[in-house]
Order: C-alpha cells, then structure tokens, then sequence
C-alpha cells in the first residue's frame, strides 16, 4: 500500500498544477483516488487537509490579487453552511451528493465549443445576493464530500476575473472553510490515521505545486486558462460519475433485471432492501410502476379476499400496481408447493 501511494504522490502535484490552471478542483479529481484506500466518510478529512495547505499557499504566492467584494460576501454565509453540511454528513451518504456533483459538471460541455468572444461575452460581475448563496451553497457541499473546486469554479470563470485573480480569490474563499471542516470532522471522528497520513502527503504535494505554478501561469493565454477550466470540469464529471455509480451499485446491491410476458416488458430494479418494477404493455400502450405494499395498504375488499387465500397457499406477496393512463390495481402473487399463481385485481378495486 506505501509504494501504491508514493505512486500517487507526482500524480498529486499535477493534479495540483492543473487544478490552479483551471481554477479549482484537484479536489474532485483526488476523490475517487482517495476512495480506493479510504471510506467514503474519511475521504473529506483527507481531502480537506491537502486542500486548506494548497489555499494556504496560494495566498502566500497570488496575496495581492484578491478580490475584496467576493471575499467579504462569501465567507459569512459560506461558514454557516459549512458547519451544516459538515454535521449532516453523520445522517446523508456522500455517494449521493458526489452523483448530483457529477452531473451538474457535465453541464459545461456546451462550454467547450465557445468561442473567446462567446466566452468574455457571458462574463460579468454578479449582484451580492448571488455571492452570498454561491457562498452557502459552496459552504454546504464542501462540508458534506469536503470538496467543492470545480463544482464552483464555472462562477469564477464567468465572473471575469484575471488568471491570477481566480486563484487568489478562491484560497481566500475556501482557506477559512478548511480550517472549520478540520475542527468539524476530528470532533465527530471522521477521521483514521490512515486518513491523516494520505492528507498529509496531498498537502505536501500541494505546497509544492503552489510555490511552482507561479513559473507556469504567465506561459498560458486566458483564453485557453478559461477552455482548461471547462473542460476539466468535464472531464471530472465523466471520472466522478463512473466512480460513483460503481460504489452505489455495490453499496447499496443496486441491479436490474428485464424481462417479457406476453405483451408486458418489465424492468425489475432493485435497491438496498427496496424492489419495484417499470412495466410497459405493448397491447394498452400503457406504462406502470409496481412495488411491494403489506396487508395493511389492501383496500378492505382485497383484505376479505386475502384472509380467505391466505390459508391455501404457502406464501403471498402483494404489490400494487400504478398505472400512468388507466386505474392502479392490486396483484397477488400466490405460491403453493413451489407453484405460482398471479392474480390481477383491477375490477374488484375499490380504494384509491
């Protein structure tokens, strides 16, 4: 495991570079790294001690580009947030948040077949209100996955801010966050010594990075500085959302299953201890949903009926039927000796 992750460590420091190229988001593209040798729930604590040492050096290396305005409305209503999202992660999976980030960053693609001129002619300053809840919402997520670089930076890109301001600003934003997270997570234990050294080893290496990009950012154009951006975005979208759909699939036993009856195709989807079923039939044109309901959720005619089966057969499972053209019904689903009988119960319905 040491070698895999010695491995890792020129990996981190480009994955750096990039990150300061494009404005943001080493982050998002070390967490599926980082999921390999970490929990899900460990993963933030890693990810925010290497991110607060990169802002922290940033601002040492950019100090006398930051943007004040943002600065000053982002921070007090990013902090708030920040301790929320941190202290729901004890109840929410970040898997799930990590997917809606997957997807949200996928909507740059239009993004990357800009022209310069279309690009600096959607740029432009944003009213308060709209830092402040940048600054909420940046505060939340960071505090629930412990990363939030590139999920924000397409704010900062349209902003019209210089290279170097992007940068500056962004540590001054997020350094403060790190510092709240740190404390946040050691007092609920979302921490291991496993989770501490890989964070120690990306802070290292974003320190590193910092103190070196300096000599690389005035060799790039704003131009391609703002076409990185998206399409690092991107490209982390596409990484986040495979990485992620596979640890649900496996977390959660998430499968499907197709299968043909007569003029009905049926797609059974099965998540954690929950089973329904998408149903088409061919003959109606109609689509419905099946899932499993108990005794209880029978209209009081299908419950008769039931107390008069129930001694008959060995086993009755029930589900119910939602039609999206049509009337919902009931389906008992009887087995005797390892024989199945399937009742469909859509005249005799009489309950909503």
């Amino acid at each position: 495991m040491l070698l895999k992750i010695a491995l890792l460590f020129p990996g981190m420091i480009l994955t750096f570079w990039v990150s300061a190229i494009c404005g943001g988001g080493a982050s998002l593209i070390l967490i599926p790294l980082l999921s390999l040798f970490l929990p899900a729930s460990l993963v933030p604590f890693s990810l925010t001690l290497g991110t607060f040492a990169s802002a922290a050096s940033r601002i040492v290396v950019f100090r006398k580009h930051v943007n004040t305005r943002i600065f000053l409305w982002f921070i007090p209503f990013a902090i708030p947030a920040v301790l929320l999202g941190a202290w729901l992660i004890k109840f929410i999976n970040p898997l799930y948040l990590q997917f809606g980030v997957a997807f949200f960053l996928l909507f740059n693609i239009p993004q990357l077949f800009q022209s310069g001129q279309e690009l600096q002619k959607g740029e432009k300053p944003y009213p308060n209100y709209i830092l402040a809840l940048v600054g909420f919402l940046c505060g939340f997520v960071s505090g629930v996955i412990g990363a939030v670089g590139l999920l924000f930076n397409r704010f900062y890109l349209r902003y019209g801010l210089s290279k170097e301001e992007i940068i500056a600003t962004r540590a001054a934003n997020e350094v403060y966050l790190h510092v709240i997270k740190l404390v946040v997570y050691t007092s609920l234990d979302l921490y291991s010594e496993a989770a501490l050294s890989l964070g120690l080893l990306i802070a290292l290496a974003a320190i590193v990075s910092s103190f070196s990009i300096k000599f690389i950012l005035p060799l790039i154009s704003n131009f391609v500085f703002r076409k990185v951006g998206y399409g690092v975005m991107v490209a982390s979208g596409f990484v986040m959302l495979f990485s992620t759909s596979s640890h649900v699939i496996e977390q959660d036993n998430l499968h499907f299953l197709s299968q043909s009856r007569g003029y009905e195709n049926e797609i059974a989807i099965s998540w954690r201890s929950s089973h329904f079923v998408l149903e088409y039939d061919a003959k109606d044109g109609e689509f419905g949903i099946e899932w499993p309901v108990g005794y209880e959720d029978l209209p009081q005619d299908l419950k008769r009926y039931f107390d008069e089966l129930k001694d008959q057969y060995d086993k009755i499972l029930l589900e119910k039927v939602f039609k999206f053209k049509g009337v919902s019904s009931y389906e008992f689903y009887c087995y005797k000796n390892g024989a199945l009988t399937r009742m469909d119960f859509k005249s005799v319905l009489t309950a909503s």
